[in-house]
């Protein structure tokens, strides 16, 4: 009985250890801590005229996932146009892929969900952006299909919501959770950014800088440069999500680790 135990316990072990080996083989390097990725949604105009300027004042990466966002996606007050998105690449910033429309995705069938990415992706390279290789869920709403369609198309990350610190290790790359700041959740998000250590990383989602047409995910313009002053000080690394390939390998990610949805991924 001894000897059958002690089997059953050594077997147990040989399994944890090669399961470990197999995440480990996920990484290219270590994850370093305090770093931290700024993702930036929904295009409004802001993001061209104040995010972008100051980013680039600050040396940061991001990524910006860009829609058409209805009704007022022509409202240039509101929202970015083609141009100035082409711009956010020409300025060294992803630009990846929001849908067309911020179609909720549990919403869609697999033909609509390949017309929603496929005119990002297709608008993108009319204006030579590169083809996406990031994507963001509109609301954080996931599907089956979605993820199907993001591998069948090559994708290589996606970000949910979830309100929690991203574990290469145990995360699956199409479901990378994030923060998202408004103008009434400073404590939190300051709270959040400590949590870029061991390993993990600190993912932000972030509207408008004002948000003209939405209001509850506006972010103050000085509370967004009190954030990058903060990570700046601190010696924070701040990339963007296309950067992660710098410590992830993410085909190898996507083979070992199975999409999760016990974990939390809305915010």
């Amino acid at each position: 009985m001894t000897q059958s135990l002690d089997k059953t316990v050594l077997l147990f072990a040989m399994i944890v250890s090669l399961c470990a080996h197999a995440q480990g083989q996920n990484l290219k390097q270590p994850i370093p801590d305090k770093l931290v990725i700024l993702t930036f949604d929904d295009a409004p105009a802001s993001h061209y005229s104040v995010v972008a300027p100051l980013l680039q004042e600050y040396g940061f990466g991001a990524t910006f996932f860009v829609c058409e966002f209805p009704p007022n996606f022509a409202d240039s007050t509101k929202y970015m146009n083609w141009r100035q998105m082409a711009a956010l690449d020409k300025m060294g910033f992803e630009v990846a892929n929001h849908t067309r429309t911020h179609a909720h995705m549990d919403k869609l069938d697999r033909s609509q969900t390949i017309a929603q990415l496929g005119y990002i992706e297709d608008t993108c390279d009319s204006l030579e952006i590169p083809s996406p290789k990031s994507f963001a869920y509109p609301a954080y709403d996931i599907s089956e299909t979605c993820f199907e369609v993001l591998e069948e198309r090559g994708y290589e990350f996606a970000r949910a919501g979830g309100k929690r610190a991203y574990d290469p290790l145990s995360d699956h790359p199409f479901l990378i959770p994030s923060w998202a700041t408004t103008s009434e959740n400073e404590k939190e998000i300051m709270a959040a950014l400590g949590q870029a250590k061991d390993g993990k990383i600190v993912v932000l989602t972030i509207h408008g800088v004002p948000d003209l047409e939405h209001p509850w995910v506006n972010t103050p313009i000085p509370l967004f440069e009190k954030y990058l002053k903060y990570l700046k000080e601190n010696q924070y690394q701040v990339i963007s999500l296309r950067d992660l390939k710098q410590y992830i390998h993410p085909k190898r990610a996507k083979k070992s680790l199975s999409i999760d949805l016990s974990k939390p991924y809305k915010n």
